[in-house]
């Protein structure tokens, strides 16, 4: 029941994904599709139209196999090596730092969402 469950909220949040690409190619918009769709996500969960319920365990299903997800891509980098040669120490630097720079928003943004939601229940 649970495989069903979950994979029903990976097909939901396909859906947006789709929406949004759709929503590209008639526009022509120069946001990616993906980016569409997470942000009308985004607003229907804010704006109450749309219940978490229905997207919760997929989308914790996808964060648990993230790194999975990202394997082909680490891989793929292997066979662009000369790229690295000349100023592979400095990528490394840079990658380094603003991943250190993402973490830290993403902590800090999400703290003082947990506090605000924890001062709304009070």
């Amino acid at each position: 029941m649970i495989v069903i469950r979950i994979s029903i909220h990976i097909a939901v949040l396909t859906c947006f994904y789709l929406l949004g690409v759709g929503i590209q190619r008639y526009f022509e918009l120069m946001i990616p599709g993906s980016i569409i769709g997470m942000l009308l996500l985004f607003l229907a969960l804010s704006m109450k139209l749309f219940p978490l319920r229905y997207i919760e365990e997929g989308s914790s299903f996808i964060l648990r196999h993230m790194p999975l997800l990202f394997l082909p891509v680490t891989v793929g980098i292997l066979q662009f090596l000369d790229v690295f040669s000349g100023g592979g120490f400095l990528l490394i630097l840079i990658t380094f730092v603003s991943t250190l720079i993402v973490m830290a928003v993403s902590g800090i943004v999400g703290q003082t969402l947990v506090k605000k939601k924890e001062v709304d229940k009070q």
